[in-house]
């Protein structure tokens, strides 16, 4: 993954670091990282895809953890 890409997490990530970190950095697409390990591999989705996701996740399709 590109080292130019800016991360970012949910301003909700107060949980002791359980948490992923995305980049708006690429058009198109969305990168997604574990935010315990910046160094390790990325998942990268279609940026349709993560917005149907956050949706889904803000509809409460996925119900509560």
């Amino acid at each position: 993954m590109s080292p130019d890409l800016t991360w970012f997490k949910s301003s909700f990530s107060t949980n002791g670091g359980e948490c992923v970190e995305v980049s708006a950095s690429l058009p198109g697409a969305v990168p997604v990282r574990d935010s315990k390990d910046p160094q390790g591999p990325a998942l990268v989705f279609p940026a349709s895809a993560w917005r149907a996701f956050v949706a889904g996740v803000q509809a409460g399709e996925f119900g509560t953890v």
